[in-house]
């Protein structure tokens, strides 16, 4: 379920984006810029609902908070792509894509989750605004980056591995320390572990029990993880992840 809210100014949801303005640019921004929030329930959902994929003016869905999965079935064969605030989730695309190879796209809440719809009105106000504009881009490059991140732990021998170093990937986002460890504030299910790191459930669950054993991941009561060590290497021994 969508909810739609009154508008709201965007500088004040996302101050981040108005880094690059001066003071004076950003008071001004900041009674230019409104948008409209809207708040989805947990459960599946289409971004298209909210900013038309027929309007290249569209600049997309800004996630205020909350999380979002993005999920990609090809040949059966399942892969997925966690969202979070700050990222921007874009309708619209000028490539159709292959008609052969062409996914089951579906996107699911994790939690409750406040979106802020940046669409063809404020696309026009932004062009007054190209510091805002280099923000958003730099964070739709940042998404391309995680991705190849991703696809590069997806390749790693070994699900150990593979899962651990996918966890401490998250951790960079949505982590804090604790006294036993890092603690990822992600409720992930073996099902969605394994489309993130390319692997059946039934073989996540096995390496997550491994895992546990040898007290490198632990779920906890709240059905968070928690990572011990300090990080995964090819051998399955750990050590620091490169920065």
């Amino acid at each position: 379920m969508v909810e739609i809210q009154s508008a709201q100014r965007l500088l004040t949801l996302d101050a981040d984006l108005g880094q690059l303005l001066s003071e004076e640019r950003r008071r001004r921004a900041s009674t230019e810029l409104d948008v409209v929030v809207a708040t989805v329930a947990p459960g599946l959902w289409r971004p298209e609902g909210l900013s038309s994929p027929h309007r290249a003016s569209n600049v997309g869905l800004l996630l205020i908070d909350g999380v979002v999965v993005r999920s990609a079935t090809l040949l059966d064969c399942p892969s997925a792509e966690v969202f979070g605030p700050g990222d921007i989730i874009r309708t619209w695309h000028a490539d159709p894509g292959s008609e052969r190879l062409r996914p089951v796209i579906e996107w699911r809440a994790l939690e409750r989750t406040t979106l802020a719809v940046l669409d063809g009105a404020t696309a026009l106000t932004l062009r007054a605004y190209p510091e805002i504009t280099a923000v958003v881009l730099d964070r739709i490059d940042a998404r391309a980056e995680r991705l190849a991140v991703s696809q590069a732990i997806s390749q790693i021998t070994g699900v150990e591995t593979r899962i651990e170093a996918l966890l401490w990937q998250l951790s960079e986002r949505w982590g804090r320390v604790g006294r036993d460890g890092v603690i990822v504030g992600l409720t992930l299910s073996h099902r969605l572990i394994g489309a993130l790191v390319g692997a059946r459930r039934p073989t996540v669950s096995t390496a997550l029990a491994r895992l546990a054993a040898d007290g490198r991941v632990l779920r906890r009561p709240d059905g968070r993880w928690l990572l011990a060590g300090d990080g995964p290497r090819a051998d399955g021994a750990t050590q620091t992840l490169a920065a």
